[in-house]
C-alpha cells in the first residue's frame, strides 16, 4: 500500500514539474516578447520606460529560474532524491513568495505605469520627426498603433498641433497613419499634404477624431491581466508542487525506515 501511494505521488509530482516548466517558459517568453517587439504599443514603452524593462528581466529571471525548478522538480521526483526534493521545496518557497511580491508591486504601479505612458506619448507626437531615423522604431511603432487602433493623437487629434514641424507647415499636413478613409496604397508614417492654400485647423484633416488614449490603456490593462493570471497559475501549481513534494518526501522516508532491519 505505501509503495503504490509513494508510486502516485512520484508520478503526479512529475506531472506537476512538467506543467510548471511550460509555465515557466510562457513567463520568459513574456519577457522576451517586451525585450524584442517591434510592431505593437509595447515599443513605445520599452525604448522609454526603464521601469518596463526592468520588469522585462525580471519576467525573464523568473521564468528562467522556473524552468529550471520544474526541472529539478522531475529529476527529484523520478530518482526519488531527497535532499534534491529539499532544495527543491525551498527554492520554490522564495519563487513564490517573489511572485506574490512582484503581483502585488505590478497591481499597485498600474496607475503609475498609465502616467508614465501619457508623458511618453505626448513627448513622442510633439518630436515627431520622420526624417529623424534614430526614432524611427519608436514612430513607427506609434503609427501602428494609430493606423490598427483607428484612433488619433493621445486624447486626440489636436494634440498633433504640438508638433513643431506640423506647426512650421501651418497644419497643412496631418499625420498619414490617423487618416481616415479607405485608401489601401497610402503610406502610413511620415505625414501627408492635405493640398489646399487656404488657412487649415484640425477640424478639416481627413483623421480619426478619437484618441488613443482609452484604447491603450484597455490594451495594456488586458495584457497585464494575463500577465498577473500566468503568475497566479504558476503560483497555484507551486503549492501543489510544494505539497506533493513533502508528501513524496515524507514517503521516500517511510519507505526506507521500512527497509532497515529490526
Amino acid at each position: 500500500m505505501g509503495s503504490d501511494c509513494l508510486k502516485v505521488t512520484k508520478y503526479f509530482l512529475f506531472l506537476f514539474n512538467l506543467l510548471f516548466f511550460i509555465l515557466g517558459a510562457v513567463i520568459l517568453g513574456f519577457g522576451v516578447w517586451i525585450l524584442v517587439d517591434r510592431s505593437s504599443f509595447i515599443s513605445v514603452l520599452q525604448t522609454s520606460s526603464e521601469s518596463l524593462k526592468v520588469g522585462a528581466y525580471i519576467l525573464i529571471g523568473v521564468g528562467a529560474v522556473t524552468m529550471l525548478m520544474g526541472f529539478l522538480g522531475c529529476v527529484g521526483a523520478v530518482n526519488e532524491v531527497r535532499c534534491l526534493l529539499g532544495l527543491y521545496i525551498t527554492c520554490l518557497l522564495l519563487i513564490l513568495l517573489a511572485q506574490v511580491a512582484a503581483g502585488l508591486l505590478i497591481y499597485f504601479q498600474r496607475d503609475a505605469l498609465k502616467a508614465e505612458v501619457s508623458i511618453v506619448v505626448r513627448d513622442l507626437i510633439r518630436d515627431y520627426d520622420p526624417d529623424n531615423q534614430d526614432k524611427k522604431n519608436i514612430q513607427d511603432a506609434w503609427d501602428y498603433v494609430q493606423e490598427r487602433l483607428t484612433c488619433c493623437g493621445w486624447t486626440g487629434p489636436q494634440n498633433w498641433t504640438e508638433n513643431e514641424i506640423l506647426l512650421n507647415k501651418s497644419l497643412t499636413f496631418y499625420p498619414c497613419s490617423c487618416f481616415n478613409g479607405s485608401v489601401d496604397d497610402l503610406h502610413k508614417s511620415g505625414f501627408c499634404d492635405i493640398a489646399t492654400n487656404k488657412t487649415v485647423s484640425v477640424a478639416d484633416w481627413p483623421v480619426y477624431t478619437k484618441g488613443c488614449m482609452s484604447s491603450v490603456q484597455s490594451w495594456l490593462q488586458d495584457n497585464l491581466g494575463i500577465i498577473l493570471g500566468v503568475c497566479t497559475g504558476v503560483a497555484v501549481i507551486e503549492l501543489l508542487g510544494m505539497v506533493l513534494a513533502i508528501s513524496l518526501c515524507k514517503n521516500i522516508h517511510r519507505e526506507e525506515y521500512s527497509k532497515v532491519p529490526k
